[in-house]
């Protein structure tokens, strides 16, 4: 007969072994757990430190867990995903932009409401990815268009930058031939590889002729491209075309190309370019980087004649992370989001990569050796009034197509007129 000593030894027996072995098993599922993350930007050295330092942090606070992120370029990410992604596979979290909406009406992703930390996200940065009143991705990169110049091309040719920064239409014409006339490139940009860069001095100039409101309607279709604003737009930006703006490799020029093109060979005047430009521009020179004596300057967007917004300036979310559907590591994934959106990340993101954030941070002071230019990059922020979100945030279907054809390739790349790149504009956007 088991004496009540007995009975109780073998039960401290049983509840140690249980903890042993209930212990084992999860160190061991610890250890077979692997959290894995597809980004873009993988020639971005910044970006890809701060990711993986993310990944390291997180790995800290979760003894055995391995995050794995795999690096990709733009397309071949999006080409990637698009084979996963159907087919209930691919990672647990991957990087997205605001315009990449079918991610989210494939069911794809999921809301991230209730798995991550909002605090720390600016709210209107939020609100980019809200979509039915449910958020869909956490913005991490915050970005303004801008134009960067090299000041030494600009003195060369005998002019001064405007106490505000910013050029009138028929001075920014003139700047255009002035750098032609000298065997310079007046723009460096190319569409080779990208669906928008062809369209910033087109549609920049829309958004200050117009103002925000009747920008918005006119990618939205309650504004139709044959407004006379729009036509005088179009018609100016046609001048500069016509007078050699752009380079002769304008179609093929891919977009990391055309920070080479602009700083490095054969070099150019200007780029305009989101702020995202220091992720390839400010990584050592022998990995493709900016000259470290480069003189580079910022300038704004030119002022339209009569424009109802010159001070109006496109700000926006570029690289965010949305969590797979298909993932079995949601609330892992959601903390690795939340790992890369710390207070202490955003500061780090703006000190390493000069960059805007969606994070909240307070920086009042920059060190490192691009200090001076973030500076000037909030300098050409004061009195700005701000649209978020670019064209392509705004479209879709058919319209969003036959803006990739149009204002981004064939109209600024010389093949059609204006009268024709309107009329297409027109049949694919506007809903009358």
């Amino acid at each position: 007969m088991m004496t009540g000593l007995t009975r109780r030894y073998l039960v401290a027996a049983a509840l140690m072994m249980a903890v042993a072995f209930g212990g084992a098993m999860s160190k061991a599922t610890a250890e077979d757990v692997t959290l894995t993350v597809w980004s873009h930007e993988a020639d971005e050295l910044g970006k890809v430190a701060f990711r993986e330092l993310a990944a390291r942090n997180l790995e800290k606070s979760h003894p055995g867990l391995h995050v794995k992120i795999t690096w990709y370029e733009k397309n071949p990410l999006i080409a990637a995903l698009k084979t996963a992604l159907p087919a209930g596979q691919g990672p647990d979290a991957f990087y997205v932009e605001p315009d990449q909406t079918e991610y989210i009406t494939s069911g794809y992703v999921i809301p991230l409401d209730t798995l991550v930390n909002w605090t720390t996200i600016q709210d209107w940065a939020r609100k980019v990815w809200m979509v039915d009143g449910k958020t869909y991705g956490l913005p991490q990169e915050g970005y303004t268009n801008e134009i960067y110049y090299n000041k030494s091309l600009l003195k060369r040719f005998g002019v001064t930058l405007p106490a505000n920064a910013q050029f009138t239409q028929s001075e920014f014409f003139g700047l255009v031939t002035k750098a032609r006339a000298a065997g310079v490139t007046p723009i460096a940009q190319g569409v080779g590889d990208r669906p928008f860069p062809g369209a910033y001095i087109l549609g920049e100039a829309l958004l200050r002729k117009l103002g925000p409101d009747d920008y918005r309607n006119l990618f939205t279709g309650k504004l139709s491209f044959q407004d006379a604003r729009v036509v005088a737009v179009f018609t100016w930006v046609k001048t500069l075309v016509d007078a050699g703006a752009y380079p002769k490799n304008f179609m093929t020029l891919k977009l990391g190309e055309s920070h080479y093109y602009f700083y490095r060979k054969p070099g150019a005047l200007m780029l305009p370019m989101g702020s995202w430009y220091t992720g390839r521009a400010f990584v050592p020179e022998d990995k493709g980087g900016q000259p470290k004596d480069f003189p580079l300057g910022l300038m704004q967007f030119p002022a339209m004649d009569g424009g109802a917004c010159n001070e109006c300036k496109t700000g926006g979310i570029g690289a965010s992370f949305a969590i797979n559907a298909a993932s079995k590591h949601k609330e892992l994934a959601a903390e690795y989001l939340n790992a890369m959106s710390t207070p202490e990340m955003g500061k780090r993101w703006i000190e390493t990569i000069y960059l805007q954030t969606a994070v909240k941070v307070d920086v009042k002071e920059f060190s490192g050796p691009y200090a001076s230019y973030f500076k000037e990059l909030l300098e050409r922020q004061k009195g700005a009034k701000y649209f978020i979100g670019m064209p392509r945030n705004l479209i879709t279907g058919q319209c969003k197509d036959t803006f990739e054809q149009v204002m981004n390739a064939g109209f600024p790349g010389g093949l059609l007129p204006v009268d024709r790149a309107l009329q297409t504009m027109n049949q694919a956007c506007y809903k009358g």
